[in-house]
């Protein structure tokens, strides 16, 4: 039986990008730790210990800090990946990539499409007017839904959904107020620069993570409210139950059984 070698061996000698690094299991924690402290690890179903040498680059938009302090991130797998910090700023406070974000985007569409659609000047203003609360993966999602529905070679404004007011995340931004009605927005952009890889003081390191609730963030608590009854969700939401529906399976949200 010929056996499949993992990410970590094919990186040998390179990098490995590990994505969402705030959503792994305990389990695999432990596992990770390992291999950051002793640089080896067996193979699933193997004997032999293999070594490795693999540099690791990691993301989240959690703020692990906080995790940390809850005990459901492992603070000694923290201090091995918080080595150089690089704070990324969301969306909607670097507006000037958006242009080049959406046009590499639909470049990318034309290409796997075999199509060559361009965005005409009320296009790239309408996407500037966007806070995108889904950060670049809106942007993405949202330019190859236009891509995908355009009426010409050209795309404006009125072929992006949130300016029909169509988009879930447009919708989900206007009922932050709903499930927050009592705590005032953050100004944007109030958070201090990080740099040469310095983490910024206090608290800071949490408002660059969590400026703005996320949508699933928001699909949660607004479920968790109305006793996991999606109808209830959906009219605290302003969407309609086939909406909320999509969203669940779009992120995989498990309902408990009460």
């Amino acid at each position: 039986m010929v056996q499949r070698k993992g990410r970590f061996e094919l990186a040998h000698g390179g990098t490995l990008f590990l994505d969402e690094i705030g959503e792994i299991s305990s389990a695999f924690q432990a596992k990770l730790l390992r291999v950051l402290q002793e640089g080896e690890f067996e193979r699933v179903g193997g004997s032999r210990t293999l070594k490795v040498n693999v540099r690791l680059v990691t993301a989240t938009n959690r703020n692990l800090e906080d995790a940390v302090a809850k005990g459901t991130f492992r603070a000694d797998l923290y201090y091995r990946i918080n080595v150089v910090p690089i704070h990324l700023p969301p969306l909607r406070d670097r507006r000037e990539d958006i242009p080049l974000l959406a046009n590499e985007f639909l470049r990318r569409f034309n290409a796997e499409n075999d199509t060559r659609l361009s965005l005409s000047p009320s296009a790239l203003a309408a996407l500037a007017q966007c806070d995108f609360p889904g950060n670049v993966r809106e942007l993405e999602n949202c330019i190859c839904r236009a891509a995908t529905l355009a009426r010409g070679d050209v795309l404006v404004d009125r072929d992006f959904a949130c300016c029909n007011d169509g988009g879930l995340s447009s919708v989900l931004s206007k009922a932050h107020s709903v499930l927050q009605p009592c705590q005032p927005q953050e100004p944007a952009g109030c958070a201090p620069p990080v740099e040469h890889g310095r983490r910024p003081p206090g608290n800071a390191t949490a408002g660059l993570q969590r400026a703005e609730k996320t949508e699933l963030e928001l699909l949660i608590e607004a479920m968790q409210r109305c006793g996991w009854v999606q109808a209830k969700a959906a009219r605290l939401l302003g969407l309609t139950p086939r909406q909320i529906g999509y969203a669940i399976r779009k992120y995989g949200i498990e309902i408990p059984k009460l």
